[in-house]
């Protein structure tokens, strides 16, 4: 028996992998499954969006390598973005790289600066990924607690008590996954004033910033956060081009140089449409986030219905795609989770894949049709 890599020993294969196959083999078998569980956009991406990738097909250079560091168009149209909606200015020429989705940045950030047994802070409840791609670097995961008391915010004086003597990265996500938890200007600028303090490199991952949210922000808003600061963000769930797998990392040119390091051997550029398609969608106008939030709002709403005919409780100031809601007192969250699926044949998350503090809670994902939603509310009520 060959021996597998002690990277991978303490990494499980991620839930909605084992999960969906799960869900799959019952809707297979003839079971009406609502799948409630991944947030994965249903709904289509621009029309702009669908149009440019198809006219640059025929470019002749659609099909060669492209730069590691992305089309200049392409991080021009970063750059316009979030001068744009955050007033936040970055060079495109040494400020910005591509991104294959988040994960992929996740994995690079933790590659470039972590080594084996250095700490890094990841958010409980908050993305498993944190967690997974910690352990595959062999760094040490030493989680912080995020609670509704403290409005899923971190406790920057809990913070200080710790050993940080050895921790290189603090995750963070806001608007929060799975929480829905609302960026606050106030945390971030703890953040900044943290991460200068111990020499920790704050990293915000950003892909809710314009659902369902009326206060867009970015950590790079705080002065002097690019010195220590690095952003995620991405197109999955503002344009629904979850599959297009493209997203950005914003960061001084320092980081960016030592970032790429990793990134130019783990890849050879991103795929000339997909960043055409990227530009048209950076371009649009404020009414492409409105038409997009008016279905999620009427979801979130029949959502809310399905959440307290489960006796659940929620908070409805939130952004995002998810409802986060507290099981009633005494409930076990696999059991709920198992009784949904098998009797109800309605899937949902179980908070504790989030960490620990997310035991007694479950997660709904706003990316199902009204009539589906609709659906699942009357099986609850029968």
């Amino acid at each position: 028996m060959i021996e597998i890599a002690k990277r991978i020993q303490n990494v499980e294969e991620y839930y909605f992998a084992k999960k969906l196959r799960e869900v799959r083999t019952l809707q297979a078998a003839g079971k009406p499954v609502i799948n409630m569980g991944i947030g994965s956009p249903d709904l289509p991406p621009p029309t702009e969006v669908v149009t440019a990738l198809k006219e640059s097909l025929e470019h002749p250079l659609a099909n060669k390598y492209q730069p590691y560091i992305g089309l200049p168009e392409f991080r021009e149209a970063v750059a316009n973005f979030y001068q744009k909606h955050f007033s936040v200015v970055v060079d495109s020429v040494s400020e910005i790289i591509p991104l294959m989705g988040s994960k992929e940045g996740i994995m690079h950030i933790s590659m470039a600066f972590l080594n084996e047994g250095d700490g890094v802070l990841i958010p409980n409840p908050g993305y498993p990924t944190y967690t997974s791609v910690t352990n595959l670097v062999r760094a040490k995961a030493m989680y912080y607690d995020l609670d509704d008391t403290q409005h899923w915010q971190p406790d920057f004086e809990k913070l200080e008590k710790l050993d940080l003597s050895n921790v290189k990265i603090m995750w963070m996500n806001y608007p929060h996954m799975p929480t829905g938890a609302k960026a606050q200007k106030e945390t971030f600028e703890k953040a900044i004033a943290f991460g200068k303090k111990h020499n920790i490199v704050i990293v915000n991952d950003n892909p809710y910033s314009f659902i369902l949210n009326d206060n867009s922000l970015s950590i790079l808003q705080i002065d002097g956060a690019k010195d220590i600061a690095i952003e995620l963000n991405s197109l999955s769930k503002s344009f629904n081009m979850a599959g297009w797998r493209v997203g950005m990392l914003l960061t001084n040119k320092h980081f960016i140089k030592e970032i790429l390091k990793v990134k130019t051997q783990m890849d050879s550029g991103m795929f000339y449409g997909i960043q055409q398609g990227a530009i048209a969608a950076l371009s649009l106008s404020n009414d492409w986030f409105a038409s997009i939030n008016k279905v999620y709002q009427k979801r979130r709403e029949l959502v809310w219905k399905l959440a307290e005919k489960l006796n659940c409780t929620f908070d409805k100031n939130t952004a995002g795609m998810f409802v986060w809601a507290k099981l009633p007192e005494g409930k076990i969250t696999d059991i709920v989770v198992d009784e949904l699926l098998y009797k109800k044949d309605i899937f949902i998350t179980p908070g504790y894949i989030f960490g620990s503090n997310g035991e007694g809670y479950i997660r709904f994902s706003l990316c199902v049709d009204e009539k589906l939603i609709e659906e699942a509310v009357n099986r609850i009520t029968n």
